[in-house]
């Protein structure tokens, strides 16, 4: 599955926000009894949800990329305003685990795994990419603890070669001075 047009995509709503969606999306502006308007900074939540609306998929990126970049006290901090069982909030604590240390990262694919499915349709990819890419990550650790115990125990047989080596050594030198004084 390609993910680069996704990827853009996601990219161009982050950068353009709502004034970026079509008319039809965002609702008519000239209609103020309209439920559906949106006002230009109705696109910055601070907890997504799961309402189907223009601003869905600009709310999680942007959960996303502060979580990125946020701090670990940040995300500590964002963690107890996203508390509850609901899936909403358990996504949003998977998003937000995903970018935090090593040890978080088996929770967050956890969470994504149990509750990817109860997602709206339109979120799903994104929540897919995101379980991608912390699996790749876990993948990738995983690998790197394993070749660092290979590594060791390679270093490990090579001390135990050497040192055989060096009593062989020791061994030849001692019957090449033997057989000199014979």
């Amino acid at each position: 599955m390609n993910l680069r047009p996704l990827i853009l995509g996601l990219a161009s709503t982050w950068l353009v926000g709502c004034q970026g969606f079509p008319e039809n999306l965002q609702g008519p502006r000239d209609n103020p009894g309209s439920q559906t308007q949106l006002s230009a900074g109705a696109c910055f939540s601070e907890q997504p949800s799961f309402a189907d609306d223009a601003c869905l998929l600009h709310d999680w990126v942007s959960l996303g990329l502060a979580s990125q970049r946020g701090s670990r006290a940040w995300r500590e901090g964002m963690l107890l305003t996203l508390e509850g069982e609901g899936a909403e909030q358990r996504l949003g604590r998977a998003v937000l685990l995903a970018w935090g240390d090593e040890a978080q990262w088996d929770e967050a694919s956890e969470l994504l795994k149990a509750d990817l499915h109860a997602a709206p349709a339109r979120l799903q990819p994104l929540l897919r990419y995101w379980l991608n890419e912390v699996e790749g990550r876990r993948n990738l650790s995983r690998r790197l603890v394993e070749e660092r115990m290979e590594r060791e125990a390679l270093a490990a047989e090579n001390e135990a070669l050497s040192e055989k080596l060096d009593a062989l050594t020791a061994i030849e030198r001692n019957i090449n001075s033997r057989q000199q004084t014979e």
